[in-house]
């Protein structure tokens, strides 16, 4: 099967979330499978800086056009990695910028535009370099492809036969613009409608991309099914319930080759399930990185990789960290986010002298450490789709605690000490005490040398590789374009 990705993100170009990971891992367990994979993205000024030499262009010129005026894409030949395609939607004026979305905090004002001419240049890209049987767009940005196939593109004979799949990462961003977008984008005014991608007056790209796709998959089973409530939904609950049937929650998977402890290179030491023994030195390593020094062995760690939000659950964590201060435990957090928390993790580390250090920045090194030196991770999520650290930890037998949301409840199971089984701690309500009790129940566990160890290997033993989900995706491509040629 022939299979476009397009993308706003993708590792190693371009990341600000999970996004890119998936991106980076997925297409080439595809082509390991047998499949022939093309990703497309935008070239970004920080994706120039993996190019070497002169760019290879594969089109010199493509033609986009607005009311008023043209816009003009190249595509750059980006090569092949791991037997995966590249190509580079060029257009200097809307992608040379230095962040993907917009200035820290904001968006810019021209994105229905940039991501307009992205989507545009992938489809007139790929009547010229190969029609994949299925376009596989990730989130807002790239959710106008099916709308245009269904719409402007729908007599093309060239496209006709492509069926589309719509990935959700994460319902919250949806790209919603005025509604003088519909002309902008040259969309006839019938699409501007409640069946279609207008939702409380504004145009918007996740909810045409919902109602346009053949397929729709978002990042974890449980997110399936919480994304068609109103609790999770972000007022999109409606339309995914009506696609119920054409939804299909498929769990993130994660690169080993990366992350694995027994192999991992920004690692103090090396360590297996069967030889822990180099945990104890990435601890080491670890607290000496955040200047803890004197933590006794019988001191948990505890770790956070993440950014800082609310919807990450450190309103909670702000809740209960005097209480947990009372705790005989140690914190080290690595992330930034809003200002708000960020001003919350600096205060307590202040406070807290030799219990909390944080480094407000994201630094993939030291995220590999707290990793493999932690011995609980912490993640409190209010709503987590996916959810990668989770499963990073359970390699690197860093038992997680995580609120039941998403991908948390689907990856992490609730330590049963009568039975030996579980991989970590859970919490149900969204409530300070709910995750102070949970910690407490790690707390003691961790105690127990033989059960700590018995519940770290539990984790390190659970394979969430990407070889499974690749194949549910390739059912999902069958199924995608089989609709196509029945319609």
């Amino acid at each position: 099967m022939r299979i476009a990705f397009a993308a706003s993100e993708c590792v190693p170009f371009a990341k600000t979330g999970g996004l890119a990971d998936v991106v980076g891992a997925l297409p080439r367990e595809l082509v390991r499978l047998g499949h022939q994979v093309a990703v497309y993205l935008p070239l970004y000024t920080r994706v120039r800086k993996h190019l070497t030499g002169e760019p290879v262009y594969a089109i010199q010129s493509l033609t986009i056009p607005f009311r008023y005026y043209n816009r003009f894409a190249a595509i750059v030949d980006g090569g092949q990695h791991d037997g995966v395609q590249f190509y580079f939607v060029e257009c200097p004026e809307l992608f040379d910028r230095p962040e993907l979305y917009g200035p820290r905090g904001g968006d810019y004002p021209d994105n229905a535009e940039r991501f307009a001419v992205f989507c545009r240049a992938v489809l007139e890209a790929s009547k010229q370099l190969g029609v994949p049987d299925v376009f596989h767009v990730h989130d807002w940005q790239a959710a106008l492809i099916p709308i245009y196939l269904k719409t402007t593109y729908a007599l093309d004979p060239a496209l006709g036969g492509a069926a589309t799949v719509l990935t959700i990462h994460n319902a919250g961003y949806q790209g919603a613009f005025p509604p003088a977008t519909t002309e902008e984008l040259l969309f006839p005014w019938d699409l501007f409608t409640m069946d279609k991608v207008e939702q409380f007056d504004r145009f918007n790209f996740l909810k045409g991309g919902i109602v346009f796709s053949d397929k729709l998959t978002t990042v974890s089973r449980k997110y399936a099914q919480e994304i068609q409530t109103a609790e999770f939904g972000e007022q999109l609950d409606g339309v995914l319930h009506n696609r119920a049937a054409d939804l299909h929650g498929i769990l993130n998977g994660v690169d080993y080759a990366h992350w694995n402890p027994a192999s991992d290179g920004y690692l103090a030491a090396h360590y297996r399930s069967e030889e822990l023994e180099g945990k104890q030195a990435c601890r080491r390593d670890l607290l000496h990185a955040f200047g803890l020094e004197g933590v006794a062995d019988a001191t948990p760690v505890i770790g956070i990789v993440s950014r800082f939000a609310t919807q990450k659950g450190f309103d909670l964590v702000a809740q209960i960290a005097a209480e947990l201060m009372q705790r005989d435990v140690v914190v080290t957090a690595l992330g930034t986010g809003e200002p708000i928390y960020e001003s919350f993790f600096r205060d307590w580390a202040q406070r807290n002298p030799g219990k909390v250090a944080v480094q407000i920045r994201y630094d993939e090194a030291l995220a590999h450490k707290i990793e493999a030196g932690a011995d609980i991770f912490l993640m409190p999520s209010k709503y987590e789709p996916c959810g990668l650290n989770q499963i990073y930890s359970l390699k690197y037998g860093t038992v997680p605690v995580v609120r039941a949301t998403g991908g948390l409840d689907d990856t992490i199971e609730e330590w049963n000490p009568g039975e030996g089984t579980g991989t970590g701690f859970k919490f149900e309500g969204y409530a300070a005490d709910a995750l102070l009790a949970a910690l407490d129940r790690a707390l003691t566990v961790f105690k127990d040398r033989f059960d700590w160890r018995r519940l770290m290997r539990n984790g390190m033993a659970r394979d969430y590789s990407w070889a499974g989900p690749a194949s549910e995706y390739a059912a999902v491509y069958r199924a995608a374009t089989r609709g196509r040629r029945a319609s």
